[in-house]
């Protein structure tokens, strides 16, 4: 989840300019927030006052015990048993450390705690079915149902059940029943490649699959039978399976040994739902890496610290409240559904869409906002890229009263989109723009609801997380860009990774620039007001006469030209020091990239960055790769254009449009 930023006309290689503000939160608006609460919970109870909220970080970061505890106290945390320390840190590292240790929860006796009958638990819509709402009861019967029967086929604390379907109540249902029992969750989306599924579920050895009889997207069936079918052989310490027919619900039940239907599933008797408390570090799920280059990691999150990361991050950083709507849209295969759905953490109604994000039209999304009354809505910077260039503009209609908050993320978001959104959104609202990952399935940098809104700039450091840029040398840099590192550990850091014998891959993923710290592999600057700008991945990071630049400065400007509907760049190494940067771009219709048009795209990189930014060479593709969960394959392009087998650079399995790498590929052997 890499939600970087730009502002206008910034560079990488000198102080930066000062941006527009977009939006100022009133007093009233800051005192009614849960960040307000918060902060007199701390006056009250702990005695400490905050002059800002940069002030309030730090405290966070720097008494890294004390922050957590307030966090398990304000928010009356569960525990089955007492805690004997707050938080245990290895000598030299913070890879390993150990949370509340002693302590006994269950994620999903939190989420249920939140029952009530003012409020529905779950909204959802899908191509397929016209809006409808479920009651916490209905949820809480159904969990129930599935737990017993779970337990009834003797899936106990610590087996995997792992999860094949579209993004569906039924797939949250699973999860939480999942949950309650002490077993491990593990989804992928059917959207998937069968051996990308394959090579993420075999790693962790599931006992139960959920799977579906396809999906549905820009209006068109999927069948994913045979598929399904494929998997279940694929995976021999599979007992059972359950089959949910989401396209066809008369068709018979496929050939698959010990296999059942959902409605039979949640009919088992089951009484009252019931918790299996775990350790804190028990882990609650299993997400994976992108798996462009061999196989993915399976990244392993705990129970504890996701409910307290979450906790955190949806209740003060996204101000999710009871009855408030919350929706990002997502596939149940992207670390953004498992946090989403901690809205319920908070007695949030939990949105869910299953579909295209523009079918039958570009206002599909929107549309749904309205009719759901959406406070909270959340997306991929790429959807509010197009919507951009296609025109999407509810100016003085007042479309979305009940509307407080857009969430971005996934991929850079221009300045541009900003101004856009309090254009032609709405002008009255909080832009969140969030970045962090798959590896803590949070956020590093975020919003805040105490702080105004700067264009191209995400709001903060989110409180607990220790965030630094460094330079090469491990030093601690500000207003320069440098290494995004983590000086200080967070509860949701992952526990291990599956089948990580010694820790090796761990290690090797966070810990071997910085010793004992972690590196996220992003660009970052700190500015001087404390908001940040993510210049992209560093391993894609574009060198140009010794100065790094950051691939999202070059798409921030490329996606202000409205003939050019994607693009991609890479710099790739030469013998001799030298360097070639070619940019690919995908015209929309009717535009031709001619040499005015190559004229027009060098001179707004010139123009809004430098002479630096202006690529060696503008080539013509169909289309764009990406990963399954949307982002740009910038390092498997270069690795490709670089002369690597491309079968070494890139599993197609994990890309959403393999046949996309085609061309780089004829490109490479030219």
């Amino acid at each position: 989840m890499t939600a970087g930023v730009l502002m206008t006309r910034s560079r990488t290689d000198r102080p930066m300019e000062s941006a527009p503000v977009l939006w100022n939160p009133s007093t009233a608006w800051k005192e009614q927030t849960n960040m307000a609460q918060y902060l007199r919970w701390i006056k009250d109870h702990r005695k400490l006052s905050f002059e800002s909220y940069e002030d309030l970080r730090k405290w966070s970061v720097d008494h890294i015990a004390d922050f957590w505890l307030s966090i398990w106290e304000y928010y009356d945390v569960i525990s089955h048993s007492d805690y004997e320390k707050v938080i245990d840190v290895p000598s030299g590292t913070i890879m390993g450390t150990r949370w509340f240790t002693g302590s006994t929860l269950n994620y999903a006796e939190h989420v249920f705690r939140q029952s009530n009958d003012q409020h529905p638990a779950i909204i959802f819509k899908s191509e397929r079915h016209p809006i409808q709402h479920i009651s916490w009861k209905e949820l809480e019967s159904r969990v129930a149902a599935i737990a017993a029967w779970l337990k009834n086929k003797g899936v106990s604390k610590g087996d995997r059940v792992v999860s094949f379907l579209p993004n569906t109540p039924e797939a949250l249902m699973a999860f939480l029943a999942t949950n309650s029992i002490g077993a491990i969750w593990s989804s992928c989306s059917p959207d998937f490649g069968t051996a990308s599924v394959v090579d993420r579920f075999q790693q962790i050895e599931p006992k139960v699959l959920f799977t579906s009889d396809g999906y549905s997207y820009n209006g068109k069936p999927f069948d994913k039978t045979a598929a399904a079918q494929e998997l279940v052989s694929a995976l021999p310490t599979l007992e059972h399976v359950v089959w949910f027919p989401y396209l066809n619900t008369d068709a018979p039940l496929p050939s698959i040994p010990n296999i059942v239907l959902w409605n039979d599933v949640v009919k088992t008797a089951s009484g009252k739902l019931t918790f299996t408390p775990v350790s804190f570090d028990h882990p609650i799920w299993v997400l994976y890496s992108s798996g462009t280059t061999g196989k993915p990691k399976a990244i392993t999150h705990s129970q504890g610290g996701i409910l307290l990361e979450h906790l955190k991050a949806l209740g003060l950083h996204q101000d999710c409240k009871p009855g408030d709507r919350f929706f990002w849209y997502s596939t149940t295969g992207w670390m953004m559904w498992n946090y989403a759905n901690s809205a319920l953490l908070h007695g949030s109604t939990v949105v869910i869409y299953e579909g295209a994000a523009a079918w039958p039209d570009i206002h599909a999304l929107w549309n749904f906002a309205a009719e759901a009354g959406i406070n909270h809505f959340g997306g991929g910077a790429a959807y509010y890229i197009a919507c951009m260039k296609k025109g999407v503009s509810y100016a003085g209609q007042n479309k979305f009263p009940a509307l407080r908050s857009v969430g971005s993320t996934g991929s850079p978001l221009p300045p541009e989109a900003f101004e856009w959104l309090y254009d032609h959104i709405k002008q009255d609202m909080w832009l969140i723009s969030l970045s962090g990952g798959t590896d803590i399935c949070s956020g590093f940098v975020g919003g805040s609801p105490l702080l105004p809104v700067h264009k191209g700039e995400i709001q903060c450091r989110m409180l607990g997380c220790a965030v630094e840029a460094f330079n090469d040398d491990g030093e601690a840099i500000y207003d320069e860009v440098g290494e995004m590192v983590i000086t200080q550990p967070m509860p949701s850091m992952p526990v291990f990774f599956w089948n990580d014998e010694g820790q090796e891959k761990y290690r090797a993923s966070y810990f071997e620039m910085y010793p004992g710290i972690w590196r996220h592999g992003d660009w970052l600057r700190i500015t001087d007001h404390g908001s940040l700008i993510i210049y992209g991945r560093s391993d894609a990071t574009l060198n140009r006469g010794g100065v790094r630049i950051g691939t999202s400065e070059v798409y921030s400007a490329v996606d202000s030209i409205p003939e050019v509907a994607d693009s991609l760049v890479v710099c790739l190494e030469k013998d001799g020091g030298s360097y070639y940067m070619p940019l690919f771009v995908v015209m929309s219709s009717g535009h031709p990239l001619n040499d005015a048009m190559k004229d027009k795209i060098n001179a707004t990189l010139k123009s809004a960055y430098s002479p630096r930014h202006v690529p060696d060479e503008i080539i013509e593709v169909s289309e764009i790769p990406y990963t399954i969960s949307g982002k740009k394959m910038e390092a498997p392009v270069k690795k490709i254009l670089m002369g690597m087998d491309p079968k070494k650079a890139v599993s197609k399995d994990a890309m959403r449009n393999p046949a996309a790498l085609d061309v780089f590929m004829k490109l490479a052997t030219a």
